[in-house]
């Protein structure tokens, strides 16, 4: 199902929105502290964690529902807007009883069908279809099941709807906590270009100094928005904190960000579109002719019973061609990705070949 009649949640007319706070609402003093530095600087959409799914037992889990009376706060002292993130039906109404204007559906939640179609019937009974709200992507790199969740608001009536992209897990020790793999959300946008898509460089770096490159990365890439972790006091935060920056550090990564013009003129790139387009085509030709002597080879090995794999044969390819590309200026990892499919769609053709009678 399409995620069709999609309502504004965000003018995409004026500046990327960005929502900023606290990985977590810790103390009311914490909260508005951090709430009016940043209203101080621009911001206009506080975000704060309430509930804190963790992922072992014994850590910071959330402050709960009396954090929400601090938002509540903070938004009538400062008249910010405020966000925070729901993963069960209590926290829906909880939430929504005091007062939040926008929701987030975290990684973990969103991985989860049960718990999405909970929250969509929760949030449909409560006739809340009218609020705004916001899936991260799930931890895993699944884009249908991202896909899946979206759905399942939007089949319980909700239209004003938005994404947020913030890494996918992974194990073992990487520059970032999670790791971007831009294909993925840039994909989503592709099939729902409706839909806005904000980044969260603080998930997906994990530590505050890669928050400003992974910002500015996002917005090149015409990401509507992002949403930064940011606290009064990041080395006494209770979660979180390596990934944290204070309002006023935040201030200077916003204000050195640059932000492109997506209604920008493209007539100067029509030639060079072009000739990407002749080229794309000069490829797909050329793949169709060496998939079609793939074809001829499996005919040949099958008549004289040889193997499919030659793994020598394999090895030599890959050695020589991404030798061929270093000189090129290519990446030969790069290349060594496009051998690998090239490799894989060719076996498999001569194992057809070989399966037919």
């Amino acid at each position: 199902m399409a995620l069709t009649d999609l309502e504004p949640i965000i003018d995409r007319s004026t500046e990327p929105i960005i929502i900023a706070g606290p990985c977590s609402a810790e103390t009311e003093e914490q909260l508005l502290t951090t709430a009016a530095e940043l209203a101080a600087n621009g911001i206009k959409i506080l975000r704060a964690g309430i509930w804190k799914p963790r992922t072992k037992p014994g850590g910071f889990e959330g402050v709960g529902k009396p954090g929400l009376a601090w938002m509540a706060k903070a938004k009538e002292l400062y008249g910010l807007k405020t966000a925070t993130e729901v993963a069960t039906r209590q926290h829906v109404i909880d939430a929504l009883e005091s007062g939040i204007d926008i929701l987030w559906i975290g990684a973990r939640t969103s991985a989860n069908p049960f718990a999405m179609q909970e929250i969509a019937d929760t949030l449909a009974e409560l006739g809340a279809q009218n609020v705004p709200v916001f899936v991260k992507n799930p931890v895993n790199p699944d884009l249908e099941l991202w896909i899946g969740a979206l759905e399942r608001l939007h089949n319980a009536g909700l239209r004003r709807l938005g994404a947020i992209h913030r890494g996918f897990s992974v194990y073992g020790k990487h520059l970032y906590r999670n790791l971007p793999q831009w294909h993925i959300p840039i994909e989503l946008r592709r099939r729902f270009p409706d839909l806005p898509v904000i980044c969260d460089p603080s998930h997906i770096g994990g530590k505050r100094e890669l928050v400003s490159p992974l910002s500015q990365q996002a917005l090149d890439m015409g990401f509507h928005g992002l949403i930064i972790e940011s606290h009064c006091d990041p080395d006494c935060a209770l979660s979180d904190k390596a990934q944290q920056v204070t309002p006023e550090v935040l201030n200077y990564i916003l204000s050195q960000l640059v932000v492109r013009d997506p209604q920008g003129t493209t007539e100067g790139l029509s030639t060079l579109r072009r000739q990407i387009d002749e080229i794309d085509s000069e490829l797909v030709e050329l793949l169709a002719k060496r998939m079609r002597i793939s074809r001829e080879i499996g005919l040949f090995k099958k008549e004289h019973r040889m193997p499919v794999l030659q793994m020598g044969r394999h090895d030599e390819i890959m050695k020589s061609r991404c030798a061929a590309a270093k000189e090129l200026d290519m990446d030969p990892s790069f290349m060594q990705t496009v051998l690998q499919a090239i490799h894989e769609e060719s076996v498999r053709q001569q194992i057809e070949i070989f399966n037919k009678r």
